[in-house]
C-alpha cells in the first residue's frame, strides 16, 4: 500500500454509491479477447472497487450487476454470465464477510435455478449482521419493474390512497431501509440511466468516466469522489449565492 493510500480521502464522502459497471465487453473486444474475458475481467474488479470503498469509508454499494433486459442477450452470454456469478458468490463470500461485508439482493430472484437462488439467500443470511459496508446487488433488476412491484404490494396490503407518499413507497421498494444514493457512477462514458435506481436516484449526482469498468480502480474511484466533493446538491432547491439579495421576497 503506498503512503497516498493511507492518507484520509480530502473531501466530502457520499453514504451510499451505485454503480452501472459498463464497458467490460468492450474492454475485451479492445484487447482482441472474447466478451466473456472482459466480464470475468469486470467481476475481479469488483473485488478491488470494494475493498476502496471500505477504505474511504463508504457505508452502502449498490451494483447494477443484471438487468431485467439482460436476458435477452445471447443465450451463451447469459449462461456464461450466470456461471461467473456463481463461481463469485462461491469464491468470494467468506472474504467479505471477514471484511466486515453484508450482501443484499435487489431485484427478483425468480428466474435463478433453484441450487443458484439456495445460495444467495444463504449467503444473504450469512452475512446479514456485518455493517462495515452495506453491499446491494441488483441482479434481474429493472427500475421500473421495482416502481411496479412496490405499487402491487401496496394493493395487496390495501394501502389507500392518501397514504400514499414518498417514504411509504420508499419501505415497498427492493431497497427499503437504505438511504438513496448520493453519487452513481456509469463507467465507459455513456450517459444513460439504463433502468437503474429510477426512483432511489431523483436527486443523485452523476458521474461519467470514459474509463471501461475492468480499468476502474481506486484512483478512478478516488477522482469520482473528488468530482463528488466538489459539487453542491441543491434537491431542487437554490444556493444561498443564487439569491438575488436585491429581489424582493413577499
Amino acid at each position: 500500500m503506498s503512503t497516498d493510500d493511507k492518507k484520509p480521502f480530502p473531501g466530502k464522502i457520499p453514504t451510499h454509491i451505485g454503480i452501472i459497471m459498463d464497458g467490460n465487453g468492450r474492454w475485451a473486444i479492445s484487447r482482441g479477447l472474447p466478451r466473456m474475458a472482459g466480464h470475468r475481467a469486470g467481476t475481479e474488479n469488483l473485488r478491488r472497487i470494494i475493498e476502496a470503498c471500505i477504505d474511504f469509508g463508504i457505508k452502502y454499494l449498490t451494483i447494477y450487476a443484471f438487468s431485467t433486459e439482460n436476458w435477452g442477450r445471447p443465450t451463451q452470454e447469459v449462461q456464461g454470465l450466470l456461471r461467473i456469478f456463481q463461481d463469485v458468490l462461491k469464491r468470494e463470500l467468506q472474504e467479505l464477510h471477514d471484511q466486515g461485508v453484508r450482501l443484499r439482493h435487489i431485484g427478483r430472484l425468480d428466474r435463478l435455478k433453484p441450487s443458484f437462488r439456495k445460495n444467495v439467500l444463504q449467503a444473504i443470511e450469512y452475512t446479514q449482521h456485518n455493517d462495515r459496508l452495506i453491499l446491494n446487488i441488483a441482479f434481474n433488476y429493472g427500475g421500473r419493474d421495482e416502481i411496479v412491484c412496490a405499487i402491487q404490494k401496496m394493493i395487496e396490503d390495501g394501502v389507500k390512497p392518501e397514504e400514499v407518499t414518498d417514504e411509504k413507497v420508499g419501505q415497498y421498494l427492493f431497497t427499503a431501509g437504505v438511504p438513496d444514493p448520493d453519487l452513481i457512477i456509469r463507467t465507459s462514458g455513456e450517459m444513460r440511466v439504463s433502468n437503474f435506481l429510477l426512483w432511489q436516484g431523483a436527486y443523485s449526482e452523476w458521474y461519467f468516466p470514459s474509463t471501461y469498468w475492468p480499468d476502474f480502480d481506486k484512483e478512478e474511484l478516488r477522482k469520482a469522489l473528488l468530482e463528488y466533493s466538489s459539487r453542491q446538491r441543491r434537491y431542487g432547491l437554490t444556493s444561498p449565492s443564487d439569491v438575488d439579495p436585491r429581489a424582493n421576497v413577499c
